[in-house]
């Protein structure tokens, strides 16, 4: 699929982030493009933004849908079809995700279930939804987003990680399973798995609000002693630190991650666009996950041992991957 221009494209977690731009670019090329989003007043602004820049006559809708509930998902399905008065679509992106849930001993079970159904059931629930409409164009692709914690699962040696690695280590190889079953079964619908190192996004922030966790200047002292005690198991030094400074740090923390980040979400929408139009099935997205994905296929038993943050640190990862949340941690 080289061109964009008069297809119909589904996205998913299009209210910000990589969606959003992912959204913008195609817009701009006249690609009809169909978002879903837990924030309707995000996703208004990136249709703003689509329409902005599209073509006379591109169509750009929007829907309310947490990927996480199937119900949900075949309701966006079939609103899709009538927004768009199709049968078929040509590409449908998988972005939606959210991070959380890093530990199976001391993140609630909530959370932690939560992020595993956004991050991987929401790519089952809508490849599933969607594939039939896909199959129904002369050409599909799909575009599943995982992570570089789809094929290292940390965050450095002191950050448990475990909902989000495993749902994109689940997102990671269902892609590739779908390799075979679309060439056997749809050949025309083709498949790529992307995966970003850290892009400036704002899911730090967006993942408080899915969960419905206070914003930093809501938390209560409580609230705050489990932050003390999860930083103080990560190594970062804060007990010195009052309220109000946590506070301050927190938010800090969410801003660095967008603005501090290697790879805008301009550019990573690029990235995955450019990669889709090569036909690759497999996408890499930053500088930084070209090195990890190096590193740990060069000694994987290595890959958890404190020796590999060395490594990074040496190629110069650890100040922009990891430095925006805590020494030696990071988010993908």
């Amino acid at each position: 699929m080289k061109q964009f221009g008069g297809r119909i494209a589904v996205i998913t977690g299009g209210g910000t982030g990589m969606g959003r731009e992912l959204a913008k670019q195609l817009a701009s090329e006249g690609c009809h493009v169909a978002m879903c989003d837990v924030s309707p007043e995000h996703m208004e602004e990136t249709r703003e933004a689509c329409l902005k820049l599209a073509p006379s006559g591109t169509r750009v809708s929007t829907h309310e849908c947490d990927v996480s509930e199937e119900p949900q998902v075949l309701a966006f399905r079939d609103a899709v079809k009538r927004s768009h008065a199709t049968e078929c679509i040509h590409l449908l992106f998988n972005n939606a995700g959210i991070g959380a849930g890093g530990s199976l001993f001391t993140d609630d079970r909530e959370e932690w279930d939560k992020t595993f159904a956004v991050c991987w059931g929401g790519v089952y629930y809508c490849t599933r939804a969607f594939l039939p409409l896909l199959v129904a164009s002369p050409a599909g692709h799909i575009v599943n987003t995982s992570s570089v914690n789809g094929f290292w699962a940390s965050l450095g040696p002191n950050m448990p990680h475990t909902a989000y690695s495993a749902a994109k280590f689940a997102v990671k190889g269902f892609s590739e399973a779908l390799i075979t079953d679309l060439r056997v079964n749809a050949p025309h619908v083709k498949i790529s798995v992307v995966m970003p190192g850290h892009v400036g996004t704002s899911i730090v922030s967006n993942t408080g609000v899915v969960l419905g966790r206070p914003s930093p200047k809501e938390m209560t002292s409580e609230d705050l002693q489990r932050v003390r005690e999860r930083f103080a198991r990560q190594g970062v030094p804060v007990a010195g630190a009052s309220d109000d400074q946590l506070r301050q740090g927190m938010e800090m923390m969410a801003v660095a991650f967008e603005k501090m980040a290697p790879l805008s979400a301009a550019g990573a929408a690029t990235q995955i666009l450019d990669g889709v139009r090569a036909g690759r099935w497999r996408i890499l997205v930053g500088e930084d996950a070209v090195v990890i994905d190096e590193l740990v296929r060069e000694a994987p038993e290595e890959a958890y041992e404190a020796g590999f943050a060395a490594k990074l640190r040496q190629r110069g990862l650890f100040g922009g991957l990891f430095g925006a949340l805590a020494p030696g941690a990071g988010e993908s």
